[in-house]
């Protein structure tokens, strides 16, 4: 899990955890799964609902839903019977089984969302199992919205080794964050890439999936 770097980086050093087995989500929840959990708890739409622009809304059905906190994402997935990927179960997940590769199909950067001639943004989200999954079935590992993860945030959390089903500091504000999204550049988009938000934040570039005990 993460990588050597002499640069200080909040992903270094690489190092060895082990992890019980999972299930993960092969999708991020979509718009209409969103919707579908607002309905029935009457919680509140997106930040950017029935926006065009980013993809969100009624229109979109099938792409990553957006605009959610991480407590919406927590909310959401206790909801549906299930909880938030560990952040190092998200890496697993993300590396397919790969060792010290920089992407989930390889280590050779490809662009994973096309260009909108109808606005100013270059890209945006693209449905959700649009390209290939990676070697574990799971798709969208990398570049279509960031992911919440259950993990609070310590900058130098990886020099404390925590070896065994590791589950963060225990004290922080910010929460996790992984995968880059359409909006990132390419160094945001490898698998031991690693940012905090607030767990307050909403953003129009930031989404989840799920895991689940086996």
């Amino acid at each position: 899990m993460g990588k050597d770097s002499d640069k200080g980086a909040s992903f270094s050093p690489a190092h060895k955890v082990k992890i019980d087995s999972f299930y993960m989500d092969i999708y991020e929840v979509t718009n209409a799964q969103y919707k579908t959990f607002c309905d029935s708890t009457n919680r509140k739409l997106p930040e950017f609902w029935n926006v065009p622009l980013f993809h969100c809304g009624d229109d979109y059905p099938n792409h990553p839903v957006i605009g959610v906190s991480w407590s919406d994402a927590n909310a959401y997935a206790q909801w549906a019977g299930k909880r938030l990927p560990t952040e190092a179960e998200w890496e697993c997940a993300a590396r397919g089984g790969l060792k010290d590769n920089n992407y989930p199909y390889g280590n050779t950067y490809q662009k994973r969302a096309v260009a909108k001639k109808d606005t100013a943004w270059e890209n945006n989200t693209e449905q959700v199992g649009k390209y290939e999954a990676n070697a574990y079935g799971v798709f969208d590992m990398s570049g279509n919205v960031w992911e919440w993860v259950a993990d609070k945030y310590g900058f130098d959390y990886y020099s404390q080794h925590k070896k065994d089903n590791p589950t963060g500091p225990e004290k922080g504000f910010n929460r996790v964050i992984r995968g880059g999204s359409w909006h990132s550049g390419p160094m945001c988009r490898k698998v031991y890439y690693r940012k905090g938000l607030p767990g307050n934040w909403v953003d129009f570039a930031v989404g989840f999936r799920c895991a689940k005990d086996l």
